[in-house]
């Protein structure tokens, strides 16, 4: 780590001028903050969610870890039973027998389950040393030679999302596999078994699970089953019959899915840690193709190939490369670009090895996607997620395309044999238009639509030509996913959000309504946020509920909302007593005294109303999310962070969520760079009279990404009210960020020219940098030196504007790093403790160690290895 500081005065300041007073020294409480570090909460709570396996039968497993063990439920929910998959220490004691390796109730090696054999058996997995004495033997068959990731344990995760779930291979250990009956409680280790391969992630796979397409270099190609399960066994193999589908594919107009850095670092650590083959490729060159989707009975696919050959490359360099740095070189569309990436939807058909190219061009610069069909709770068990289109058969294509200032948007039908488009819905608005996926009732002889138009998400009911029937759901309120359509008897279940009176808007439930928009009705209640987990018949679903300041809970519902059974409650018991205190939700008003914001408070667990405290927003301006913790979180980093001394906050902004209106989701439309500030500042000077323990002369902010880019305009927007930043990789200069995001968020102008009809587009937007000379208070600015998202040419723009502005401020560079800093949070954690100690508190630890990191140092992860789920899009 390099830490590149400019010559700070020996006397703190609150600001760099010198008329301010210094900051009165107040302890920092690093003691307090060490022992809530976002490692040692996790040791204290474990699963906060139920996540469903359904089987047959409408039966499902689940497996919920508390402090003693994890254990294993099998759910019938026509029968209202929860019982044991197994008993955990007679599964322990009979491992032991087998592996000769010790286990017990609480520390059980599985991590993988299978029904098997009409649903008697279970299957899992087991490693053990590669030189263990085993009591047995077994032999493992049609697995890949050389040890690519067909070998990778666990396929799926029984703890769900945010589970200790799969780790790669590890080259001293060997699997094993285990048989046990559920009727007897029989273990057994099979003399020999064959697993079910992995899908490689160059596969894609037909719906009948008879075709595999894969790219190789910038083509598409194709194999069969028997093929494919030679290709899984040994990947080089001479016999391997392959069919070539294209020639035309090159650079920038592939039929290759660009594999992105991180991806590349990815596979480089697993290589490394495991000795593994490369996931996302083999040695004979198969590669991802773009994404395909199927049509459901298995006859056609299509691709939507972009074709990026005149946009401009964009460069990352690899520091840390060995033995001499290396460049990385990539496409980047930026806003207001002339040469944009341009689709082209075109279908192959597998009898005729054809391929018909749809006219779907309408808009200059469009942008367009296959509509799909929603994945059902079978297929994902099964890891068969392919896309498939939404119709039964292969003789029609529904697509959406879009406008490039994203104020038109059509609903389309393609006919995959002659290529002929028909629009079905057309939907205009002056800001951008937001969709949700299209769905059929009875194969599409109506379909139910979302939009925005009348100022919030609704579902429309249309039939099958585009002809709109009714508005199914209304009132202001916005409403999310459609989790299952009962054709039979006409009705829905949806969930959304803001229509229960009294409750904070953003919390979720899910619903039941006629399509004719008769009988609407809450089928989760209760005060809290909710997700649901629906079986594919829809008879039942698991609803997992959480708030920010209460223990989640899991309860399986019926259709109708009856409740069927309590599953689990997270257990806090641990957190409690170690002295956790839940974060405070709170509500202010926005900047214009009207808006309803909501937000959350951490205090200090050693808190003293009497004393007072700085106050630091954590911020995320939006517009795709809001910064905003509304379910339980217990290891968020802000509960570390306040320890330290302060009071942290997140609050929401006009224009930072898309769960309210649409007048409140496109409040900084055209203002990108502003629009958040002025709430922000409101909603600390209400909580400053609101509460006397607040230090309104003492504000801080943080943020990452979109939150890096408000922190910074924060500081130089109100430089005399914040007086503190760390601002994390921002996008400073959106017009040097990604097309999309820039583009739709900010709007750009369509002109067209009255004389011969052609269009071109015009984007200005406000910058960081143009308001540099106002910075007053501390400033540190950090990024990754890879980040390929926002990338660091962001950072380095408002830095040398500061510089010929001639302001002191700090800089913080990350090497290796792509745009999350995942790989060094513990160590970033701590930097930014500093600086907030420092020129908030007065007081700061200075010793060159870092002693805090000692007790949780673990290996440093290759590189750049890791991103967050904002690196895709988002800043």
């Amino acid at each position: 780590m390099k830490l590149f500081l400019p010559l700070l005065p020996s006397l703190l300041l609150s600001a760099a001028d010198t008329k301010t007073e210094p900051v009165k020294v107040q302890k920092a409480n690093y003691e307090l903050a060490q022992r809530w570090t976002t490692t040692k909460i996790g040791k204290l709570v474990f699963d906060t969610q139920v996540t469903p396996h359904w089987i047959e039968g409408d039966r499902f497993w689940y497996s919920y870890e508390t402090s003693h063990g994890r254990r294993f439920m099998l759910v019938d929910p026509v029968k209202k039973t929860k019982a044991p998959l197994f008993d955990v220490s007679k599964m322990a004691a009979m491992l032991t027998l087998i592996t000769r390796t010790p286990y017990d109730a609480q520390h059980l090696p599985i991590r993988t389950i299978k029904f098997a054999k009409n649903d008697t058996v279970i299957q899992f997995e087991v490693q053990v040393d590669k030189d263990a004495d085993i009591n047995g033997t077994q032999k493992v068959i049609g697995v890949e030679e050389e040890g690519d990731m067909t070998q990778t344990t666990g396929s799926g995760n029984p703890q769900g999302r945010g589970g200790r779930g799969a780790a790669p291979p590890n080259p001293r250990k060997r699997t094993l596999y285990f048989e046990y009956e559920l009727a007897s409680g029989k273990l057994t280790l099979p003399p020999e078994f064959t697993p079910e391969p992995r899908k490689p992630a160059w596969a894609s796979m037909s719906p009948d699970e008879k075709t595999i397409v894969f790219a190789r270099k910038n083509n598409l190609w194709m194999m069969d089953m028997e093929n494919y399960a030679k290709a899984l066994k040994k990947s080089d193999d001479s016999s391997i019959k392959e069919t070539q589908l294209t020639t035309d594919g090159e650079d920038g107009f592939s039929y290759a899915r660009h594999i992105s850095g991180a991806e590349r670092d990815q596979e480089q650590q697993q290589q490394q840690e495991s000795g593994q083959a490369a996931a996302a490729r083999d040695k004979t060159g198969r590669v991802p193709p773009i994404v395909v989707a199927w049509s459901k009975d298995s006859k056609k696919f299509s691709v939507v190939r972009r074709d990026e050959r005149k946009v401009g490359d964009l460069w990352v360099i690899h520091t840390l490369e060995s033995p001499r740095p290396t460049l990385e070189t990539y496409k980047y569309a930026m806003p207001g670009d002339v040469n944009v990436p341009l689709p082209h939807l075109e279908v192959f058909d597998l009898a005729a090895k054809s391929r018909k190219e749809m006219k779907i061009d309408r808009f200059k610069d469009q942008f367009a996607r296959v509509l799909t069909a929603p994945v059902t709770a079978r297929q994902r068990e099964k890891q068969r997620t392919d896309p498939q289109w939404l119709a039964d058969g292969s003789d029609k294509l529904y697509f959406e395309r879009q406008s490039r200032d994203l104020h038109k948007l059509d609903i389309c039908i393609a006919n995959p044999e002659t290529g002929e488009v028909t629009t079905l819905i057309e939907d205009r608005m002056n800001t951008y238009i937001e969709s949700k996926p299209l769905r059929l009732v009875n194969n599409g002889e109506e379909l139910l639509y979302w939009s925005e138009r009348d100022g919030w998400g609704h579902w429309y009911l249309y039939d099958g030509k585009g002809g709109l029937k009714s508005q199914v759901t209304s009132g202001e309120f916005v409403t999310e996913a459609i989790d299952n359509i009962d054709e039979k008897a006409r009705t829905m279940i949806f969930t959304a959000e803001g229509r229960e009176p009294g409750e904070n808007p953003y919390l979720t439930h899910a619903y039941s309504i006629k399509l004719d928009g008769a009988g609407m009705k809450m089928l989760d209640p209760g005060d809290a946020s909710h997700t649901v987990a629906m079986a594919d018949d829809g008879k039942y679903f698991v609803d997992n509920s959480s708030r920010v300041n209460t223990a989640p809970r899991s309860v399986l519902y019926d259709r109708a909302g009856a409740q069927i059974l309590d599953l689990e409650t997270t257990d806090v018991s641990a957190l409690v007593d170690t002295g956790f205190k839940m974060p405070e939700p709170f509500s202010v008003k926005a900047d214009d005294g009207l808006t309803d914001l909501y937000g959350v408070m951490y205090k200090p667990f050693d808190f003293d109303p009497n004393k007072k405290y700085p106050i630091i927003a954590y911020v995320y301006p939006g517009p795709q999310t809001e910064s905003v913790t509304q379910v339980f979180t217990p290891k968020s980093p802000n509960v570390g962070l306040a320890q330290l001394g302060f009071i942290v906050i997140e609050v929401g902004n006009r224009g930072g969520n898309p769960h309210r209106s649409k007048w409140y989701h496109t409040f900084g439309y055209g203002n990108l760079r502003d629009y958040g500030l002025a709430d922000k500042k409101a909603a600390i000077e209400q909580l400053a009279r609101r509460y006397s323990f607040i230090d309104i002369e003492r504000v801080g902010i943080t943020g990452h990404s979109g939150g890096g880019f408000m922190s910074a305009a924060a500081m130089l927007q109100y430089p005399d009210f914040f007086k503190v930043a760390v601002s994390e990789s921002g996008n400073h200069e959106n017009n040097v960020y990604n097309q999309t995001w820039s583009e739709k968020h900010h709007g750009i102008k369509e002109v067209v020219n009255e004389k011969d009809g052609s269009v071109h587009f015009e984007y200005n937007i406000e910058k960081n940098s143009e308001i540099a000379k106002n910075l007053k208070g501390h400033l540190m600015l950090t990024t990754g030196d890879m980040d390929d998202n926002v990338h660091m040419a962001n950072t380095m723009r408002l830095a040398d504007a500061l510089i010929k502005a001639n302001k002191r401020f700090d800089q913080f560079i990350l090497p290796g790093i792509r745009h999350s800093y995942a790989a060094e949070a513990n160590y970033f954690f701590w930097v930014r403790a500093d600086y907030f100690c420092r020129f908030l508190l007065g007081d700061w630890d200075q010793r060159v160690d870092m002693t805090e990191m000692e007790a949780e140092a673990s290996p440093r992860p290759v590189p750049g290895a890791r991103r967050g789920a904002e690196d895709d899009q988002n800043p």
